[in-house]
């Protein structure tokens, strides 16, 4: 080929390419996409974190503590504290600090966590039992006719309508109709219900105010946004400085012995150290180095694991775990193996806040044909959420 042909050519190709290229970008057209990649690890840590934008929006000064001691530094007079976080480590002596906070001017917001034993004659929350709340299943009050009255009566019969002076119209909140506070020592001045309960409960305490909530999914992230959530939050914690415990740090053993006995553990720990270097001394020839040859710990735990399953099978796995999640249920909930499957499944729901098609997908009773090995994993997945949200 000749350089003019070739020149020639390089030209005709560069001509083509160009022309293609000039069509290509006519026709290429401009779009935006929205990659949404869920909530940010902030909103993920902090249930809680759109509830504190909104009150600092409106002006109110919050802030927010893993720690239920913290009433001896807490001013009570112009203060609100929103106890969210789960109380069931509490001890008394910090509940009767907390409630002579709150007899000191302080306003004390909390959620019911537990239901009313009629054979104990308490409910094991103690701040409920030490202000004579109690909290009951809406499905076990006796009045029922009365209630399917007034649901028909009632436009909106699954939300709580709080009621104020000088207004025409009510507040609504969505709170759990599966949930209902009684004042048993009629000290409550105020109350919201809905058409199935009492979710709201109001009432003095010394120089202070207590608000008794039966749930607290109202002001989380997923849920501030709608009906009057918001206002609610704003109207409990206005002229205030807010204290929100949505989590706490409990004092386990080891925290509790640092805090009392410092130098006894120190001591302690240099017995341990000498002991050890005593005992650590090499006896005998050196030990040879291991094979590298050995299995790893996977290895290991999938042999296990298959050693299992053809020994009990995936009947014997799946009962053990469903037992486990039986055996948490019946703690958290008295009386919980007296109640027929159908409502011990509704009382996973209650206590787990899982879809009740999850839970009866978990719970189900086992075929006698073997399951697939993505059925088989897909309940054991099931089974360890529903287990570890108890």
């Amino acid at each position: 080929m000749s350089r003019r042909l070739g020149f020639s050519l390089s030209m005709i190709l560069l001509l083509v390419t160009g022309l293609l290229g000039s069509y290509l970008l006519g026709r290429l057209e401009p779009y935006q996409e929205e990659i949404k990649h869920g909530p940010a690890p902030e909103a993920r840590q902090n249930p809680y974190l759109a509830a504190e934008h909104f009150l600092r929006r409106q002006g109110v000064s919050i802030t927010h503590s893993e720690s239920l001691n913290l009433t001896g530094t807490l001013p009570a007079p112009g203060h609100t504290l929103m106890l969210l976080a789960d109380r069931s480590d509490m001890t008394p002596r910090q509940a009767e600090r907390l409630l002579q906070w709150t007899a000191n001017g302080g306003h004390l917001v909390l959620v019911a966590e537990r239901l009313w034993d009629e054979d104990e004659g308490r409910s094991g929350d103690l701040l409920l039992d030490l202000l004579g709340i109690q909290q009951y299943l809406s499905n076990e009050l006796e009045d029922q006719e009365a209630l399917a009255e007034e649901q028909e009566e009632n436009p909106y019969p699954e939300l709580t309508r709080l009621y104020l002076e000088n207004e025409d119209q009510p507040a609504y909140v969505a709170f759990d109709t599966d949930y209902h506070l009684y004042d048993a020592d009629n000290r409550a001045h105020a109350w919201a219900n809905s058409a199935q309960a009492t979710h709201l409960l109001q009432l003095y305490h010394g120089d202070g105010l207590v608000t008794v909530l039966s749930d607290p999914w109202i002001w989380q992230n997923q849920s501030i946004g709608r009906y009057d959530h918001a206002w609610l939050l704003w109207y409990l914690s206005q002229d205030s400085t807010v204290t929100l415990v949505y989590q706490t740090d409990s004092d386990n053993l080891l925290k509790l012995l640092l805090r009392n006995f410092p130098l006894a553990l120190l001591v302690l720990a240099l017995l341990l150290t000498a002991m050890l270097c005593h005992h650590g001394l090499r006896q005998g020839p050196l030990q040879a180095p291991a094979s590298m040859a050995r299995r790893h710990l996977e290895e290991h735990l999938r042999a296990s694991a298959d050693f299992q399953l053809r020994h009990i099978g995936q009947g014997g796995l799946l009962k053990g775990l469903q037992q486990d999640i039986q055996r948490r249920a019946r703690r958290r909930y008295p009386g919980y193996e007296k109640l027929p499957v159908a409502e011990q499944w509704q009382v996973l729901g209650r206590l787990t806040r899982l879809p009740s098609r999850q839970i009866s997908q978990a719970m189900r009773p086992l075929a006698h044909k073997p399951l697939s090995v993505i059925e088989f994993t897909r309940q054991v997945a099931q089974l360890q959420t529903l287990r570890n949200a108890l």
